[in-house]
Order: C-alpha cells, then sequence, then structure tokens
C-alpha cells in the first residue's frame, strides 16, 4: 500500500443494551443506510428469542452471543500458488477477522430462510444458531473440515 492503514472507527454501543457488538452486527445487517430500520429488525428479532427460547436462566442478548459463538470459525483456508500449483492453505484467524466472519455468515443464511419477516428470520436462526444446528454453523463446520483435510499443506505457511 502507498497511503499508511486506516484508523480503526471507534463504535458507538447500541441505546438498549449498551453493546459495541450489537452495534457491529446492526451495521452488518442494515441495507441501504437505513440504521433505525435494522436496529428495529434486530430488537424486534430478540423480543421472538424471548418469547420461543426454552432455558429461563438466559436473556435474548446471551443466546445471540452464544449463537455468534457457535458460528465463529477458528481456522481457515487461504489459496496460495506454490510452483504452478494451487494449494489450499490453513491458518489460524485473527480475532476481529472470527467475528466480522461470523455476523457476515449469520446475516446470509438469516436472508435465504422462508420466514415471513426479516425478524422472524433473524430469530429463527439465532435460535438454531445457540443450538448449533442451523445453515450457519453448517458453514463453520465445513470451512473447519476443509482446513482438517488441507493440514498437510500447513507448511506452506506465508
Amino acid at each position: 500500500m502507498r497511503k499508511r492503514r486506516a484508523k480503526k472507527r471507534i463504535l458507538l454501543p447500541d441505546p438498549k443494551f449498551n453493546d459495541q457488538m450489537v452495534t457491529r452486527f446492526v451495521n452488518n445487517l442494515m441495507w441501504d443506510g437505513k440504521k433505525s430500520t435494522a436496529f428495529k429488525v434486530f430488537y424486534d428479532a430478540l423480543d421472538i428469542v424471548e418469547e420461543k427460547k426454552q432455558d429461563d436462566e438466559k436473556s435474548s442478548l446471551e443466546i445471540w452471543k452464544d449463537a455468534l459463538g457457535n458460528v465463529m470459525p477458528q481456522v481457515e483456508v487461504r489459496s496460495r500458488r506454490v510452483g504452478g500449483a494451487t494449494f489450499q492453505i490453513p491458518q489460524q484467524i485473527r480475532p476481529d477477522r472470527k467475528i466480522s466472519m461470523a455476523i457476515k455468515w449469520l446475516i446470509s443464511y438469516t436472508r435465504k430462510r422462508n420466514e415471513k419477516t426479516m425478524a422472524q428470520k433473524l430469530a429463527a436462526e439465532i435460535l438454531a444458531a445457540a443450538k448449533e444446528e442451523g445453515a450457519a454453523v453448517k458453514k463453520r463446520v465445513d470451512v473447519h473440515k476443509m482446513a482438517e483435510a488441507n493440514k498437510a499443506f500447513s507448511h506452506f505457511r506465508f
């Protein structure tokens, strides 16, 4: 890069839970700059989670954080060309990238669900991910399997 690295912006915590992770999630959920709509979708989804949850000792925010933790990958594969061949090399992931990948997977698989409203889709995906099932968790498992299968090429590491 010619210029220096851009500074990491500090996110303001959300108004209801006073949590920066919620703001980060909502920023990824947002479409066309409609942040208030994205917050409404997220809060409605957490209300639905609150109604549908089984265990009474956890709040809906804790269930959402558990779901995010269950989707978070530990390793990923990166492509690297070595002598004309492209190898998939497994590598550890930085903590902030883990979080952003988990958020993106959770939201993308939420959008592909069949429920009626976005809040219902998000609530269903959060509940599924909290129980370690659902499409987003399957994606994490697939990424881990790919890394495990290509473990032999880890000596080509960058």
